[in-house]
């Protein structure tokens, strides 16, 4: 499948180890309007490539933003970090909730739900592959949902 270009000037890279479809299967299933976009996989004829199957290049979308990933095929000695993060709007109680228990299953809990100075429902947390989000609930009449 080729790769389309996003009409976004600019997009979230995010380069995993092996894990890169992994992630993104998981995060196409948090989101209703979510697809994959474009992919392509190394081949068992890269020469100096990747792992025949893993992600060479891959684009879906996530509510509207495109987002980009990658399996490296070069190990290297970072990671993630929470100083960048995806920063998701929620509806409702029922959408912070599920999105928050989703993404700390096998994660690490940075700011639990809560209700903070700047935010009446906010938490933070880093995904089982390392990627850093914040979920902010929209104040308003239909944020108590």
């Amino acid at each position: 499948m080729a790769i389309t270009p996003s009409p976004q000037k600019i997009t979230t890279f995010l380069m995993f180890e092996g894990r890169a479809e992994e992630a993104m299967t998981f995060y196409l299933s948090l989101f209703d309007d979510a697809e994959v976009l474009g992919i392509s996989r190394y081949g068992a004829d890269d020469a100096g490539g990747g792992e025949e199957g893993k992600v060479r290049h891959a684009s879906f979308s996530l509510a509207g933003q495109t987002l980009m990933c990658i399996d490296s095929s070069v190990k290297h000695e970072f990671g993630f970090t929470p100083a960048v993060s995806l920063y998701v709007q929620c509806d409702g109680e029922a959408e912070i909730e599920r999105l928050y228990g989703a993404l700390a299953e096998q994660g690490t809990e940075l700011m639990p739900l809560g209700s903070y100075g700047f935010s009446a429902r906010f938490g933070w947390v880093n995904d089982r592959f390392g990627v850093s989000w914040q979920l902010n609930l929209l104040d308003g009449p239909d944020a108590a949902a």
